[in-house]
């Protein structure tokens, strides 16, 4: 628990009394990997962003759209889970760059490995991976990313970003439905093929499609912009894809409340599923599904295990290739590394893709050597990724495991699920906060303000009162904290909550 000291120091301007919390179960301080990180958060203006960040915000904005800014960042001064602002406002951060900081900011131990010879050299030869890969290039991905390699998912095609990683499982996934048609990856190409293809015709382009589900993210590519429905104003006025959406269940909570009404919306939203695999097989068959374990951007929307091992079956059923988009879940933010890997598939069932990125530094596609190309340069760019993202993963993977991390993030995610049901049962939380979810799933937390409006206000105000934090969906509050958030860490966030709430 906090010093009466510190709690007495946290009483000030910007930074919310904290809320005691259950003692945890380990002893891991994000000072064993950060010592200099701050105590509390510190609010130094009356808004924030304040003058400074307001700014530099329209210095970008001459050059740059400026107006998707939450606040601009001082890096150089930011610490572990404490972002500083242009203006010099410390802010415990639990949105951690839309989550996509797994340590912390300047952890001293990947600050270090970022001065070595070789990183210096893999950063100022970055070569073009497909062609020319370094030496060392196989060590350091079996020492690396390949450790975390989900089960039954040896081969790793690394990439640039989510979203091409997303669109590279697209393309392995046609690739290897159309190779299956054929019968053998030996059978040539015919030349209408060849040349109906350079036209964007049939056959050589074939009328394929990926299925994705209502209020799921993708990326914002062509093809996983194609596939995702989360939000119109990412899609408004691109072509698209004429691909399917089958719907996501809407459960209602507390689940305890509503155990016989989520198995019948769970049990209505794969029949309908399952009906759109059956009717695209005469128009434009479904070669691959996607799915998020938990719809993130589209407001943190959650199934049962059971429903999404149904979903991974469904599609072995129907011949369509089952990709896991972990680009936000995964590198541990759910309590176990993978998120997927508490559906309880079997040994037969394993996803075919899972794609990453975010939280891991670098992205990529992990799947079977079966869904290989069978010709080179099919799937290929100049980077391929990026060497020093290779190294930098391999590095936090090696802290995360010596600090045992992913499960040090269950734990306090069991704190701050304990604490936040008090709190939002309380009287101060009464017709502002539902849907608390999440449960179960690390510190990877959510719930619903009364409307968008209020979501917006209470976003504002917890930055006023010194924590960073996000939304998404229409009205859903999210929690994206880094690895290393604990839970002094989370009294602050929790006592933020409380105060704000009180204010609303």
């Amino acid at each position: 628990m906090l010093a009466r000291s510190t709690i007495r120091a946290l009483r000030t301007r910007g930074s919310a009394s904290p809320r005691p919390l259950p003692q945890a179960s380990r002893a891991f301080s994000s000072l064993d990997l950060i010592p200099d990180e701050p105590v509390r958060p510190s609010v130094v203006t009356d808004k924030v962003p304040g003058p400074k960040g307001v700014a530099a915000s329209a210095e970008i904005d001459a050059i740059q759209d400026a107006r998707t800014h939450v606040v601009v960042p001082n890096y150089e001064l930011s610490k572990g889970n404490y972002l500083v602002d242009a203006d010099g406002n410390v802010l415990l951060d639990v949105f951690a760059q839309i989550s996509s900081i797994a340590l912390g900011y300047n952890v001293p131990a990947l600050l270090e490995m970022a001065r070595s010879d070789e990183f210096v050299k893999a950063a100022m030869n970055r070569p073009a991976l497909g062609s020319f890969p370094p030496i060392q290039w196989a060590s350091w991905l079996k020492t690396g990313l390949l450790t975390v390699a989900p089960k039954g998912l040896d081969q790793l095609v690394t990439t640039l970003c989510g979203s091409s990683a997303n669109e590279t499982a697209f393309k392995c996934s046609f690739m290897a439905y159309r190779q299956r048609e054929r019968g053998s990856p030996e059978v040539a190409f015919t030349k209408e093929e060849m040349d109906s293809c350079m036209l964007n015709h049939s056959p050589g382009s074939p009328q394929l499609s990926v299925l994705s589900f209502k209020s799921g993210f993708h990326g914002r590519l062509f093809g996983s912009l194609s596939a995702t429905r989360s939000k119109a104003i990412h899609k408004i006025d691109i072509p698209a894809f004429d691909w399917p959406c089958a719907p996501f269940p809407e459960l209602r909570y507390p689940l305890s409340e509503y155990v016989a009404e989520n198995e019948a919306e769970e049990k209505r939203c794969l029949e309908e599923y399952e009906q759109i695999l059956t009717e695209s097989k005469t128009t434009r068959p479904v070669a691959a599904v996607i799915i998020e374990p938990i719809l993130s951007e589209g407001g943190d929307k959650h199934a049962s295990n059971s429903f999404f091992r149904s979903l991974r079956l469904i599609a072995k059923k129907h011949g369509a290739f089952f990709i896991v988009d972990e680009v936000q879940t995964g590198v541990g933010a759910t309590g176990t590394f993978w998120a997927h890997e508490k559906w309880g598939l079997q040994e037969g069932e394993e996803p075919d893709f899972v794609t990453f990125s975010k939280k891991m530094q670098a992205a990529g596609v992990f799947h079977k050597k079966e869904t290989r190309p069978n010709a080179p340069y099919r799937n290929y760019n100049t980077w391929m990724g990026d060497p020093i993202r290779i190294l930098q993963a391999r590095e936090m993977l090696k802290l995360i495991k010596e600090n045992d991390l992913v499960s040090h993030t269950a734990q306090t995610g069991a704190l701050l699920t304990s604490s936040f049901e008090s709190l939002f049962t309380s009287s101060g939380a009464a017709g502002k906060v539902s849907n608390f979810r999440g449960q179960g799933e690390g510190t990877y937390l959510a719930w619903d303000m009364a409307s968008p409006q209020m979501r917006d206000h209470f976003l504002g105000k917890m930055r006023l009162n010194g924590v960073q934090i996000g939304g998404c969906g229409e009205q859903a509050v999210r929690l994206r904290p880094m690895l290393t958030f604990g839970e002094k860490h989370a009294e602050v966030l929790v006592g933020t909550v409380e105060k704000v709430l009180t204010e609303l």
